[in-house]
C-alpha cells in the first residue's frame, strides 16, 4: 500500500526536524516547511533519497565546504540558497 501524499509530506517534515544533528535539524526543517508542499513527485523522490545522506555529509554540502554528490547537486543548492545571507 503506497503512502497518501499528505503522509509523505508530514513524513518528510518530520525526518527533516529529526536528524543527527542539530544544524541539519534547523536547516532541513525550515527548507522543508517552506517547500514541500509545492515539489511534485520526482522532486520529493529525490528529497526522500537526500534525507538517507550522512549529516556530515549534508552539513558540508549545504554550507559549500564539498561539493554535493550528483543527483543531488541542484537540490542542495536550493538548500543553501534558503539560508545565504
Amino acid at each position: 500500500m503506497s503512502e497518501s501524499r499528505e503522509v509523505r509530506l508530514k513524513r518528510l517534515q518530520m525526518r527533516s526536524m529529526r536528524r543527527g544533528i542539530k544544524e541539519m535539524d534547523i536547516l532541513l526543517s525550515g527548507f522543508a516547511a517552506a517547500n514541500l508542499a509545492q515539489m511534485d513527485d520526482a522532486r520529493l523522490d529525490l528529497y526522500d533519497a537526500l534525507l538517507h545522506e550522512n549529516d556530515q555529509d549534508l552539513y558540508q554540502w549545504v554550507t559549500g565546504q564539498a561539493a554535493p554528490a550528483e543527483p543531488f547537486r541542484a537540490l542542495v543548492e536550493d538548500i543553501a540558497q534558503t539560508y545565504q545571507k
